[in-house]
């Protein structure tokens, strides 16, 4: 126990994640990772379908073993310390791990005895997980009845019911209404603000934007770690284009054929609600040019601005590169 302890108490980052790599047969799912997450920080790991990211946090859950390097979660080998990274880790997927025919309080009562929580604190933590998660006056009720939200804050308190020092958050908000998401998100930086270490995936740009840092892994490989800030200023190639037009839809494609037949060295065209994104070399230059190819098509141009651009603008500019660099 001294041991254990000690280990915790000395550990370099709470999450430390150095050259890791795992292929299953031919195919390599993440390829040479290396990063590290700070005590109370709450970080983003975004990337495509199929990118390496649950695959990642598998690793450092000591669920699979890497093909190489190594993996420390609060001082401890992923893979060769599980069971201790397990007492001390909190884990949640976007399934929402709960059991639909029990009630809210058997199943904390029964993650609770999973990890061997004491009679006396079991019960003061039910109590603080009911009302964590919004759940008062519905202790009782069967978790399959339960809406979204109240189902994910349920799942939450789950994970955290043995108050673990790192959480692992695997798209926990896919399927949940807007205003769910961002009550889960303060419970996040309550969390974080008590000394939580956070590693969150999301499909969601708004919840990256809310992340302190981020880390955008493409194809097994991490290509871009930063603030969400930083990496708009660093990480974007080229510039971004915000076009006001009659037509979007028709506009889309006739952007994404000049795309495809390299008239307008257009990296990327993407509709963002009503607006269109097109992403050029520079602004200056390829405003006319892209106004004029719109018109020409008897397509009404309201405006073509040149604008900072969002996270999503820079993900999907970063995702893209390694895959143009084979």
């Amino acid at each position: 126990m001294r041991t254990e302890l000690s280990m915790i108490q000395n550990y370099e980052s709470p999450i430390l994640v150095q050259n890791l790599t795992k292929r299953f047969g031919s195919f390599t799912a993440v390829e040479g990772v290396s990063f590290n997450v700070q005590t109370g920080e709450v970080f983003g790991w975004l990337g495509p379908n199929g990118a390496g990211k649950t695959t990642t946090i598998r690793m450092l859950l000591g669920l699979i073993r890497p093909t190489s390097g190594n993996s420390f979660v609060l001082g401890f080998n992923s893979a060769t310390q599980t069971k201790s990274v397990h007492a001390h880790v909190g884990y949640m997927s976007q399934q929402f791990t709960l059991y639909n025919d029990l009630t809210a309080v058997q199943n904390i009562r029964f993650y609770g005895g999973v990890h061997g929580l004491s009679s006396d604190l079991l019960h003061q933590r039910i109590v603080e997980i009911i009302r964590m998660a919004g759940l008062e006056g519905r202790e009782n009720a069967i978790t399959g009845s339960l809406s979204g939200g109240w189902k994910q804050r349920l799942a939450l308190g789950c994970a955290i019911v043995h108050q673990p020092q790192v959480i692992f958050l695997d798209e926990p908000t896919a399927g949940v209404d807007p205003i769910s998401r961002r009550q889960f998100w303060e419970l996040i930086y309550q969390m974080a603000k008590d000394g939580v270490t956070v590693l969150v995936t999301t499909h969601y740009m708004d919840e990256a934007e809310l992340c302190q840092r981020v880390g955008f892994i493409s194809a097994g490989r991490l290509v871009a770690i930063d603030s969400p800030s930083r990496l708009k200023q660093t990480q974007m190639h080229g510039q971004v284009l915000e076009i006001n037009v009659s037509d979007p839809e028709k506009a889309v494609r006739l952007l994404k054929a000049a795309q495809q037949n390299r008239t307008i060295p257009l990296d990327e065209v993407a509709l963002y609600g009503a607006q269109i994104h097109a992403v050029v070399p520079d602004a200056q230059e390829y405003r006319e040019v892209v106004g004029q190819l719109l018109a020409e098509d008897e397509i009404r141009v309201d405006s073509i601005e040149w604008i900072a651009p969002t996270l999503e603008d820079v993900f999907i500019s970063s995702v893209k590169a390694p895959e143009e660099a084979n």
